[in-house]
């Protein structure tokens, strides 16, 4: 089932460092069958409040996420993004083809008896 890593990241002065992860950031998906799906995209907000850029990076699996996330060649580009940019950034499976909301929603009305 595919994962993806989202990132929700504030907006922030443009500085070098920037630069260079974004340069170096594409290598580290490939290792791990990683892919951008949205990258830095203003999202037209139609409920709350969403200061900043929307990042999703696909994945074939959640171990594959985790091993991208947890890799030294990730972790050695990551400070030169969070040294400057600030925001959250989650991991989350993805749901199997045919999901249906419906069958969730009754399994916890089911629970909640």
């Amino acid at each position: 089932m595919s994962a993806y890593a989202v990132g929700h990241l504030k907006p922030a002065a443009q500085h070098e460092e920037i630069f260079e992860y974004m340069e170096r950031i594409q290598a580290t998906l490939d290792l791990f069958g990683g892919h951008f799906l949205v990258h830095g995209t203003e999202v037209e907000v139609r409920e709350g409040d969403w200061p900043g850029y929307l990042v999703v990076i696909g994945f074939p699996d959640l171990e594959q996420a985790r091993a991208w996330y947890d890799s030294d060649a990730y972790q050695e580009i990551v400070p030169l993004r969070t040294r400057h940019i600030t925001g959250a950034v989650v991991l989350a499976d993805g749901v199997a083809p045919g999901y249906d909301a419906a069958h969730t929603a009754a399994a916890l009305r089911a629970l909640a008896v």
